[in-house]
């Protein structure tokens, strides 16, 4: 697969932010962040230094030729204070939805970047609400000691970071619709979490060799930009942090991500296009991207596609990447009513080891409801709520131990098709399961002890 990804340059101009004010002694300094990486785009650009040391912050925008270099040893940290981040009407999941501002956040802008060896903290332990059997019962007990507030659903316990969310987790979200939306929803600002970084619409991206942890919700967010590029960077989350995937790259073109580590408590390397009528009505899959020498430990997913993919997902390649302790090793899901097509995808020179569930998991049973929220086969539906996958060629995985080898289960309006798995072998793996699909063929496949030269599934 040939991608030509087009890297942001920039002037060799620097602006400290120590010069516009900025101090490790200050409990926040974002009007001083913000205003070197204004003055610096102001003048065409160059790179903002932030210089060694821990700094507090309120959320910063990114703005066109500009670097933002973290100096070795800079720790970036997020405060959270309800004035600082203002709930706003943007696009989550290809849908309206209602969301606090994020940490760093960049929309319609070009050369932009994220540099240096320093760490960007999201302070996520500050809006995360927590299931309890994630927890081991010190961890449960501690977080009480933080917050008293409890939300029961069924026998799940969710601790709840504040009063203002634990509100929200009872109240749920207003009727988008409502003139008064955002006034209703700032009675339980914090229950709407935001990415930890949001490049929205933005040519020409670079994160590069920076660590970012602790998120508020998904950690690097690339949505409807093109010629991104992530290279060497660190991920990190708990595990027990939800929705705290490591990297979603939505309906984004011409993109590389490489040699880069991911360790979250959700999707680890995750591709998305949007999810159901609302995200089709823009024509932007997500295409031509090349993910390569990456690793992604303790995560739900090491790749993942889905389960927002309406627009549509083509031309992956994904080569010599490791993931260990994931729950799925390579993750494919959908549902009815998302509609769009995944084809055209390359998965080869992957090693796992120690997969909890599925080395390999192809669903469309992700959502078990239809657009009008029952059962697949009970209601009428459109040809374009029915999504697709198809062509994906998978060869030299390597694993050692998962709960299952592969499990595929399509729709019965359109059964998932034509994936290929050759020349790769499964140690210390669980039975298959295959249900509605068509042409899943094994060709020079090892589970266990058994060589499976040739074999074509439809079931």
């Amino acid at each position: 697969m040939n991608i030509k990804v087009i890297k942001p340059t920039f002037l060799e101009t620097k602006y400290n932010i120590l010069d516009f004010g900025a101090s490790t002694l200050k409990p926040n300094n974002r009007i001083y962040i913000q205003k070197a990486i204004d003055e610096c785009s102001k003048n065409g650009g160059g790179m903002v230094i932030i210089p060694n040391g821990m700094f507090l912050t309120g959320p910063i925008r990114l703005k066109s030729n500009v670097n933002l270099h973290l100096e070795n040893n800079a720790y970036l940290k997020f405060i959270k204070k309800k004035e600082e981040y203002p709930l706003i009407f943007t696009e989550y999941e290809g849908n309206r939805k209602i969301r606090c501002i994020s940490p760093i956040s960049a929309n319609n802008q070009e050369n932009i970047a994220i540099t240096g060896e320093g760490t960007i903290d999201g302070s996520g332990e500050l809006w995360r609400g927590i299931k309890k059997f994630k927890l081991t019962e010190k961890e449960w007990k501690s977080f009480l000691k933080k917050s008293e507030f409890v939300y029961e659903t069924g026998e799940t316990k969710i601790w709840c970071p504040s009063e203002t969310y634990y509100n929200g987790m009872i109240n749920g979200e207003p009727k988008y619709d409502d003139p008064k939306a955002l006034e209703k929803a700032s009675l339980c600002w914090d229950m709407y979490r935001p990415v930890l970084v949001d490049i929205v619409k933005c040519d020409k991206v670079l994160l590069e060799d920076a660590t970012f942890m602790n998120s508020p919700a998904w950690n690097l967010h690339p949505n409807l930009c093109t010629n991104v590029t992530v290279d060497n960077v660190k991920v990190k989350n708990k595990y027990s942090a939800q929705n705290s995937d490591g990297i979603d790259l939505e309906s984004c073109q011409n993109c590389e991500i490489k040699n880069s580590t991911f360790e979250v408590g959700d999707d680890g390397i995750c591709m998305k296009s949007g999810k159901n009528k609302e995200a089709r009505s823009v024509k932007v899959p997500t295409s031509n991207v090349w993910i390569h020498d990456c690793k992604v430990y303790n995560a739900h997913g090491g790749f993942v596609i889905g389960s927002e993919m309406s627009r549509g997902i083509n031309n992956v390649l994904i080569e010599d990447c490791t993931f260990v302790g994931t729950d799925v090793g390579i993750r494919f899901k959908s549902a009815m009513g998302r509609g769009g097509i995944v084809e055209n995808i390359t998965i080869k020179n992957i090693s796992m080891a120690n997969i909890i569930n599925e080395a390999m998991i192809f669903t469309m049973g992700y959502v078990f409801t239809t657009v009008e929220g029952a059962k697949d086969n009970d209601l009428k539906y459109d040809l374009e709520d029915i999504p697709e996958f198809k062509n994906i060629n998978i060869e030299n995985v390597n694993c050692y131990e998962c709960g299952t080898v592969i499990d595929v289960l399509g729709l019965e309006q359109k059964h998932i098709h034509d994936i290929t798995i050759k020349d790769s072998r499964f140690i210390k793996a669980g039975e298959s399961k295959f249900n509605l699909c068509d042409n899943i063929v094994f060709e020079n496949v090892v589970i266990n002890d058994n060589l499976i030269e040739k074999e074509v599934i439809n079931k």
